[in-house]
């Protein structure tokens, strides 16, 4: 039985388990291709806007050093080790920087919180503390504040996602920084479907394709995601983003910022 066409979004089959599987347009004709955001963007964003942060407020330990703690999603996702990987990233390019430990808590707040609690005893002068989502990142932050501390004075937090917790944090600074906006991928793909289905394949841009999504939330940016979105994304126009609507477009450009910036779609009366 033929496979109907399918594109895949957020993440492709990992090339060590395509046995028997082959790649797309190959064995499986309908399998058309994948869409996902460049996941290793939201560990570097992050992880640079703490570092930088903390060389600002000079919180050097006393060996001169800047201290990182690391609370990742899973050790196996595709997502979290990219996630992970552009944090590292991040650290390798700022030699004035320690990764005393990473750990790994479920994406939960509560698991979170039980290992910050334990790790800002064992690394008394770490503090910056990058989470790999935002659930994990209040789970750090509550830990810090049982310990007396203040988020966003005395230690520095990061966090992926565009919850509204998280957005509120951002902007009274309790989180240093946050990266998100890439679940928008699903608009994208559809965007993509639209155009394939109306002779335009996407294949000219490849057939698997990881692209830069996420945008780094700052205060006013964080404001006006809730003025414009807190109800939906109805007032987007994804058709502006359509080469076959419009034919001038030559490659995709499927980062989020751009949302922010675009003029709402119009409603009729």
């Amino acid at each position: 039985m033929p496979l109907s066409p399918c594109l895949l979004a957020y993440s492709s089959i990992p090339v060590d388990q395509r046995s028997g599987i082959g790649s797309p347009r190959g064995k499986y004709k309908g399998w058309l291709g994948s869409l996902e955001p460049r996941a290793e963007d939201a560990g570097d964003l992050t992880a640079d806007a703490l570092i930088e942060r903390g060389r600002k407020e000079k919180a050097f330990g006393p060996d001169g050093k800047l201290h990182m703690l690391a609370i990742a999603g899973d050790r196996s996702t595709p997502s979290s080790i990219k996630r992970n990987q552009g944090m590292r990233r991040a650290i390798a390019e700022n030699p004035r920087v320690v990764l005393d430990q990473e750990v790994y808590a479920a994406w939960t707040r509560e698991k979170a919180l039980e290992q910050a609690d334990w790790l800002y005893q064992r690394y008394p002068h770490a503090r910056l503390i990058w989470a790999g989502n935002d659930l994990m990142a209040f789970g750090a932050m509550a830990a810090w504040e049982k310990r007396g501390g203040k988020p966003g004075a005395d230690a520095w937090f990061s966090g992926i996602n565009t919850s509204t917790e998280a957005l509120e944090a951002i902007k009274s600074g309790r989180l240093t920084s946050l990266a998100g906006g890439h679940f928008i991928t699903g608009a994208w793909t559809l965007v993509m479907i639209y155009d394939y289905h109306h002779g335009r394949d996407f294949a000219e841009e490849g057939l698997e394709l990881e692209r830069p999504m996420f945008a780094e939330f700052t205060p006013p940016l964080a404001d006006r995601y809730i003025q414009r979105f807190s109800n939906g994304f109805d007032s987007i126009d994804f058709s502006r983003y359509s080469k076959v609507k419009n034919p001038q477009l030559k490659r995709y450009n499927f980062g989020f910022a751009q949302l922010l910036e675009a003029k709402p779609l119009e409603t009729k009366p």
